[in-house]
């Protein structure tokens, strides 16, 4: 069905001419077509209207020719359908007006109807895959359990997430009502995805970091991993937790068919930690598309051979920056496609 397959057959573990490349975040800021459909509509509109959601989408393959396209959405969709209020400030980033710091505000937290209370993602999907034209497979995610806790109880973005660490320590039932209801809701979200059409879906755990090895286990991992057994017979399932290298043996032996590894690990310990068993996704430093594209070609060149061409995705550690040159993302998108083992 899919013209260019290369990203599926690495999810397979099947062995590839080059391995596949995408970026994450890939459909957004530092593009000057995405910036001007900014400039006319806000955050959550954009994400709201599948006509808008599905070219934003597209505008990144258009012009570098990824393996992979990747739904423009955002992870905050799940807490909006949820009855908790989001808001995205320009310059700012997400504010939650009214976190979630009690029993009775987890009670008042409601695990919705998916079908109706995201259809405008699920009509993207749509919408995107008549653009695709089953030229790529499409990626549909969500954000992880942990992750969007995090949010809806530090109120903000955040450098430690105290308060969402307090609440989990001095409160762990509530919290762990809390991170329930958000993997049921998860799981349906993401299994209308795949209904709609999405070929693979990425759980993003942007904030595992900032928690212990045994605390990850309990508040995180457990979390994580029943998404990926709800879903993993239906489509492969990507698991990206930055900064927790400490987990890759774990989340080497669920049944996700892919982890993402950030920066901070290389490629070395993260086939060491997971025994060579499973497809790896990552992990250049977005920062480092700031240097020349020359120098980026080079550690892409570099980054394969360390990963090896098979059971890889190259990708960066992390999303890309709103301030990369077009130039040197195309350095990155170009270095995989001429890639010869």
């Amino acid at each position: 069905m899919i013209k260019n397959d290369l990203f599926l057959k690495a999810l397979k573990g099947e062995t590839v001419e080059r391995p596949p490349v995408w970026m994450m975040r890939q459909a957004g800021r530092y593009l000057p077509e995405f910036i001007a459909i900014r400039e006319k509509y806000d955050f959550f509109t954009r994400c709201r209207t599948p006509e808008l959601a599905s070219e934003i989408t597209v505008q990144p393959i258009r012009r570098f020719g990824m393996d992979a396209a990747i739904l423009f959405c955002d992870i905050l969709v799940i807490p909006q359908a949820m009855n908790i209020e989001v808001q995205m400030k320009p310059n700012f980033g997400p504010y939650l007006p009214n976190p979630v710091r009690t029993q009775r505000d987890v009670d008042n937290v409601i695990v919705p109807d998916v079908i109706y209370e995201l259809d405008y993602v699920y009509q993207a999907i749509k919408a995107t895959k008549e653009l695709l034209n089953d030229d790529i497979p499409l990626i549909g995610f969500a954000g992880s359990p942990w992750t969007i806790l995090c949010y809806c109880v530090q109120g903000q973005g955040s450098k430690n997430f105290d308060k969402a660490k307090e609440f989990c320590f001095t409160n762990p039932i509530a919290a762990h009502q809390l991170l329930q209801k958000i993997t049921d809701t998860t799981i349906a979200y993401l299994k209308e995805k795949i209904r709609a059409g999405v070929n693979a879906v990425q759980i993003f755990d942007s904030w595992g970091g900032m928690l212990s090895p045994t605390d990850y286990k309990e508040f995180s991992w457990k979390y994580i991993n029943q998404i990926i057994e709800a879903l993993k017979d239906e489509v492969p399932v990507i698991a990206f937790g930055k900064g927790c290298w400490f987990a890759l043996g774990d989340m080497a032996k669920s049944g996700a068919s892919a982890l993402g590894v950030d920066w901070t690990c290389s490629a070395r310990n993260a086939r060491y930690l997971t025994k060579g068993n499973i497809t790896l996704q990552g992990n250049f430093d977005p920062s480092r598309l700031l240097s020349p594209p020359v120098e980026i070609k080079r550690m892409v060149n570099q980054m394969i051979n360390e990963f090896g061409k098979d059971k890889y995705i190259v990708n960066l550690g992390h999303g890309i920056l709103p301030n990369i040159p077009i130039d040197n993302a195309k350095a990155f998108i170009d270095a995989v496609k001429e890639y010869r083992a």
